[in-house]
């Protein structure tokens, strides 16, 4: 299939493939300036090129182990595009700033195959670092700006849309292009890794000592709000989107056992949509403050990721690693003060 074939090419020249594309994020590129294109203001026509670990008795690895794949898709959050599908099913759901200041998701899935996800939109340049930790991760995805696929087509991942796959993929009848476009990931990925296959920066365990009582924390986007709730009787954290309830399409309330405040440098990246609005760049290697929310309270910790290759690594004052709840994780990527 068409993601066995690219992921065997790319398997020869990992060590290349691995240097040019640090060295194209780290450049950047020039926009478009042809007419713009479908979806999202982003081309798709090219041609094809949860339960978590334990922790472990020692320190913390710093990189992935070598398992099969996950399946990182990335998911329309604009208000239209709500509610969405499969999105509980995820082992892990960054949220990250896109144009006009809005939001978007890429949900992982490492332990669970919902029978469809979506709606599938865009990659941005930031998710090629992101994806980094894992272990040449699928990607499905709707399409990109046009001077940015070859930097996905030469990041190691196996990236596939509409066309490079078009059983996979299917527009819904519920609402209107670009917001109707779905994903059935067992085409993509028929076995997943399990819970080995996620990033080694994450650790399942008791909570740290200490922390701040919290019920509710809301992180703010230029045009975008998220609000996770404290539930003792679900044991979860409820979330919110713009002040309404977060719910999937079948109905289930979107609850997550961790929730992951991490601040991070938001900048300007070298593309843009036909709108001339400049497409966020969100570093997610480097070190910083975060929050972590679990069991009803708060807790200020330190995240570390030295290199691309990395995993994350949050811990407390005295560098003691910080453990996650058993259950979904959602890491919110916030603009560091003064960054």
């Amino acid at each position: 299939m068409v993601v066995d074939e690219r992921r065997a090419r790319r398997t020869v020249a990992a060590a290349v493939l691995a240097a040019t594309v640090t060295l194209s994020l780290a450049v950047g590129c020039t926009t478009s300036s042809g007419p713009p294109p479908t979806d999202d203001s982003r081309s798709a026509d090219r041609q094809p090129s949860p339960t978590w670990p334990a922790p472990p008795t020692g320190p913390a690895p710093t990189t992935a182990p070598v398992v099969g794949p996950v399946l990182a898709v990335k998911i329309d959050n604009a208000p239209a595009a709500r509610p969405q599908t499969g999105l509980d099913s995820a082992d892990l759901v960054y949220v990250e700033q896109v144009e006009g200041g809005l939001s978007r998701l890429m949900a992982v899935y490492a332990t669970n195959t919902p029978k469809a996800v979506g709606p599938v939109r865009s990659a941005r340049e930031s998710d090629l670092e992101l994806l980094r930790q894992f272990q040449e991760p699928v990607l499905a995805f709707s399409g990109a700006q046009s001077k940015l696929l070859p930097l996905i087509d030469r990041a190691p991942l196996d990236a596939v849309t509409p066309t490079d796959m078009s059983g996979a993929y299917y527009r819904g009848t519920g609402r209107p292009a670009p917001h109707n476009l779905y994903v059935r990931p067992a085409r993509l990925l028929p076995s997943l890794p399990g819970a080995a296959g996620l990033t080694t920066g994450f650790r399942l365990g008791p909570a740290p000592d200490g922390g701040t009582p919290e019920t509710s924390r809301t992180v703010r986007y230029p045009a975008a709000r998220f609000t996770f709730t404290w539930s003792g009787e679900r044991d979860r954290w409820l979330v919110s989107m713009d002040g309404t309830p977060t719910v999937t399409a079948d109905g289930a309330r979107v609850a997550p056992a961790t929730v992951v405040v991490q601040y991070v440098t938001v900048r300007r990246s070298g593309f843009q949509d036909f709108l001339g609005n400049n497409t966020p760049y969100t570093e997610t290697v480097g070190s910083g403050r975060a929050e972590v929310l679990r069991g009803g309270r708060s807790y200020d910790v330190t995240w570390t990721r030295p290199t691309a290759l990395d995993g994350t690594r949050f811990t407390t004052a005295d560098d003691t690693p910080v453990d996650f709840a058993e259950g979904q994780v959602w890491v919110v990527f916030a603009k560091a003060p003064g960054a």
